[in-house]
């Protein structure tokens, strides 16, 4: 997943800019599709620390060549965010402090600001070297045993209090204490005022309200004014807190699965962990295998020229290239992208390791040719996943169930492997216990 991720990020930055990475990391459906087609289990909590631990390493030799910075991650690591920034700034001639203070209210916001019951244990925060930012972070809620992520991306921001972010991931649980609901402006005004009162302001307002039975209704006196913030009554509740994508940046968000493009996107993620048929755009999946079946025929020599690539190999560079190049729409289903390499959970297939292999040889191969200013390579790439957009509209192929079991049947000659059958650098596991690994998280 390391080497992957970095290949990934490493040729958006080629082709479109750091901007351009930045503005899909903060884009929920693409990360997730991100996450999906490096072999992480396609829905799990356990998807946002392995796609950010993954850039983290990855892109950590790069950094100073490709302008991305990726600090921060889980637990302790978190907290170390603001002296890393600090210490990029020194070495940069960015605002480091300013940076450190971003870092600090994204994550003082996640959790005071907004209070919805799942608390932080993740912040990451990726940094380009003009200051740019995208900020992703994870609460858990232990007793519902989901999470949920918080994406921030410093382009377009214009208050830190006030509807920030660029998309949240998660389920709308009930009403919520969200102070950066645009309603909630006099409630900030109220708590502003009253701690600039000072402390006997305070007290005294706490034990006025220690003492009233007032309901859901508070009214704030100091300074001889008054101010009323209703939160919760009827008809007025706060926004819904489900997953959905605000303005990406420089593309425009698709169609809906249900075609009603007057309500922004949202993603409902099931409850299981294996990938179904109505979890999936089929017709997509079948584009891409055609146009993998295509260029195994001889359509794209210039990728052929790597020995040994064939059509299952080629069929997940087709998604690979998606994730690289897709508009924001082709992201609705990102189970879809566990078809390129499979799920280290076993869903839907067990990891094929000599295709996964494939895809990182090839993919490093092209984006090497490439800065050479050989693009060919990444041409043929690309031209693989419009091809198999184009086939997705007239191909008809294999059932669901038939692919799931074409790759299964395939998976030992494939190197297929699990979390619960090989370890972290591929090698078999020898334990031949046959407990079941505990369940991940749910996102949502």
């Amino acid at each position: 997943m390391t080497r992957l991720g970095r290949l990934i990020s490493e040729t958006i930055v080629h082709h479109y800019g750091r901007q351009e990475l930045l503005r899909r990391l903060a884009h929920p459906f693409w990360f997730q599709s991100f996450g999906a087609v490096m072999g992480m289990d396609w829905h799990s909590s356990g998807i946002t620390t392995s796609v950010m631990g993954s850039l983290k390493r990855g892109l950590a030799p790069l950094q100073d060549e490709l302008g991305i910075y990726v600090c921060g991650g889980r637990g302790r690591h978190s907290r170390r965010t603001p002296q890393e920034l600090i210490d990029i700034g020194a070495r940069t001639g960015l605002d480091g402090l300013a940076l450190a203070r971003a870092s600090r209210l994204t994550a003082k916001v996640d959790s005071a600001a907004i209070q919805d019951g799942f608390d932080l244990y993740l912040h990451s925060f990726v940094l380009a070297d003009d200051g740019s930012w995208v900020v992703i972070q994870q609460g858990m809620d232990t007793q519902r045993r989901q999470a949920r992520r918080y994406h921030w991306l410093s382009e377009g921001l214009t208050s830190f209090v006030e509807e920030p972010h660029a998309a949240i991931a998660g389920l709308h649980e009930g009403n919520i204490l969200n102070l950066t609901d645009h309603r909630a402006r006099a409630a900030r005004d109220s708590q502003v005022a009253l701690a600039q009162a000072g402390p006997d302001v305070v007290v005294a307002e706490l034990r006025r309200l220690r003492s009233s039975a007032a309901g859901t209704q508070s009214a704030l006196h100091f300074g001889g004014t008054q101010s009323t913030f209703e939160f919760g009554s009827a008809g007025d509740e706060p926004p819904l807190l489900e997953m959905h994508a605000i303005d990406c940046g420089s593309y425009e968000l698709g169609d809906l699965r249900a075609g009603d493009a007057a309500e922004p996107p949202h993603l409902h993620m099931p409850a299981h962990h294996e990938v179904r048929a109505t979890d999936v755009f089929l017709r997509r999946l079948h584009g891409t295998l055609a146009a993998a079946a295509d260029a195994g025929a001889g359509d794209f020599p210039d990728l052929l020229l790597t020995p040994g690539m064939g059509a299952r190999s080629i069929a997940a560079l087709a998604m690979v290239s998606e994730v690289v190049h897709g508009a924001p729409s082709r992201f609705e289903d990102p189970a879809r992208f566990a078809f390129a390499h499979g799920g280290k959970d076993g869903h839907p297939f067990p990891v094929p390791l000599a295709v996964y292999d494939e895809t990182i040889v090839t993919l490093r191969r092209a984006l090497e040719l490439s800065k050479l200013g050989n693009d060919d390579k990444l041409s043929a790439m690309r031209r693989l996943d419009e091809q198999a957009r184009m086939l997705e509209r007239h191909i008809e192929g294999e059932d669901f169930a038939a692919i799931v079991a074409g790759e299964l049947a395939a998976s030992k000659s494939r190197g297929g492997a699990t979390v619960m059958t090989h370890d972290a650098s591929g090698k078999p596991r020898v334990s031949t216990s046959r407990k079941p690994p505990n369940k991940q998280l749910r996102l949502f």
